[in-house]
């Protein structure tokens, strides 16, 4: 009888984040990479019947770690007895788009945003990215000792399939139009995202004029939920100097939008996602409760369900509200990422985090409504969130510091810097407080890296940096 073991007792620091699997590069070795891979297929052999020598599309993002651990994958995947139909370089939700219109499972090395000496890879079934019961099989799943024995010793990269990414650039093309963004300067912050060009031929295809700025051969980690003084003030220059009426960017992989108006102010990813939602009609909402409340306060939902951060939590309600038959459905995250749940407007669903789709629908909607990008934002509920985080922080000294933030008043106001408790705490994903005057400090540990996250609303921009800083401060 074959040995076999599991996954966290082989490879204990390779584990699942907030969606996908994330860990130091030396840690996503080829065994590793070959275990993850052979869970996964037994979960789709099992749950969605895919059969030997079936397609599983791969992809990877611009990280120098990421084509050797996608070729291990395509390795993986063919010792296993299926076709690798490699993608290339290109943004996530470019992947997914393919999985569901070709009904085949997909693999994506990333690490998202998070620092050049981690990575990452994210699973996708036929019918979108996996869920987190998803996750909890391939862990659980029993890996034979002798496969190793299977894999190429130098495994290489197979010739790139490019019609997945021309799919992503046409499906934005033919929904916006031809003339959507004309009259539209635009800066497009392209550093080392891999959807920069991508996403530049969607800009000048629907009619903006497009200024190419800080393209860089080095991979740049730019989480858009941690935007510095830095980020802003070289924003603000760009937009001086060039002209701009807007900023635009992502994360590594392209599925977190980063977009600064014509002043170079950040547009946060939650007010972005609030914006594109109202213009789709949609009627119901996901988000996760780190989201700013200004979503509840605008009025544009019927319904708005808060859940877990991460995105396979808002994909599971997004399912439960519409099986309630409660739709149009979409979802976002506070870091901009947005989930469409149901066609609308002749858009197909890509229930995976997407930040093309916000991005451009802010732009497009600035355009019919002959106004500024700074005034659109303006025109909503004035609640203000700002986020930060402290980094090298170890995910045990996260736990106890929550633990005893649930229970210990004194704690909670000190940290947020109030002279009573808070009115409402919500333990829905790290300790949520809600005070008196309306501000809200949120401290949670990233389910990605070793760091402790900040979340902070208020009636200001101001406020809600000094809540933030007060709090990482007071921790610190």
């Amino acid at each position: 009888m074959n040995e076999s073991f599991l996954i966290g007792e082989r490879f204990p620091k390779v584990t699942f984040g907030t969606s996908g699997v994330r860990a130091l590069v030396a840690d996503l070795n080829t065994e590793a990479v070959f275990a993850y891979v052979y869970a996964f297929m037994q979960q789709m052999r099992v749950v969605h019947a895919v059969r030997d020598g079936a397609a599983v599309a791969v992809g990877m993002d611009l990280r120098p770690s990421s084509p050797i651990i996608a070729a291990t994958v395509c390795g993986a995947l063919r010792a296993l007895g299926y076709r690798a139909e490699f993608l290339g370089a290109l943004p996530t939700p470019a992947l997914a788009l393919r999985c569901l219109t070709g009904g085949m499972p997909g693999v994506m090395v990333t690490g998202s945003h998070i620092p050049f000496d981690r990575n990452g890879i994210k699973f996708y079934s036929p019918a979108g990215e996996i869920l987190k019961a998803d996750e909890q099989a391939i862990a659980s799943c029993p890996i034979p000792a002798d496969g190793f024995g299977k894999l190429p010793a130098m495994p290489l990269l197979p010739a790139v399939d490019v019609m997945a990414a021309e799919a992503y650039v046409r499906r934005y093309v033919d929904h916006f139009g031809a003339q959507c963004l004309a009259g539209l300067r635009v800066g497009l912050y392209e550093h080392s995202a891999v959807g920069r060009d991508l996403t530049k031929s969607v800009l000048v295809q629907i009619g903006a004029e497009v200024v190419s700025l800080g393209r860089s051969d080095d991979f740049v980690p730019v989480d858009t939920e941690a935007v510095g003084e830095d980020d802003l003030a070289q924003a603000r220059g760009w937009c001086e100097a060039h002209r701009l009426d807007a900023v635009v960017s992502t994360d590594g992989d392209g599925d977190r939008p980063l977009l600064f108006d014509e002043n170079g102010e950040f547009v946060r990813g939650d007010l972005l996602g609030l914006i594109c939602a109202r213009e789709l009609g949609i009627q119901t909402l996901a988000v996760p409760v780190s989201c700013n409340t200004a979503i509840e306060q605008c009025g544009a939902f019927v319904k708005v369900l808060r859940t877990r951060i991460g995105s396979p939590f808002v994909i599971a309600a997004m399912n439960e509200l519409t099986a309630q038959g409660k739709g149009p459905v979409a979802g976002f995250e506070a870091n901009g990422g947005f989930l469409l749940g149901s066609a609308v407007q002749g858009l197909a669903a890509l229930p995976t985090r997407d930040a093309l789709l916000p991005m451009v629908s802010l732009l497009a909607d600035a355009v019919a409504r002959q106004t500024r990008v700074s005034l659109l934002v303006a025109a909503l509920p004035q609640r203000f969130t700002h986020s930060d985080r402290l980094q090298a922080f170890a995910a045990e000294r996260s736990r106890e510091l929550l633990a005893r933030l649930t229970v210990e008043h004194g704690l909670q106001s000190r940290i947020a810097g109030k002279h009573t408790p808070p009115k409402a705490v919500d333990t829905t994903d790290g300790v949520r407080m809600t005070f008196a005057d309306g501000d809200i400090v949120h401290l949670r540990a990233s389910g990605n890296a070793p760091e402790l996250r900040c979340y902070a609303e208020s009636a200001t921009l101001d406020k809600a940096k000094d809540l933030c800083q007060r709090a990482l401060s007071q921790v610190q």
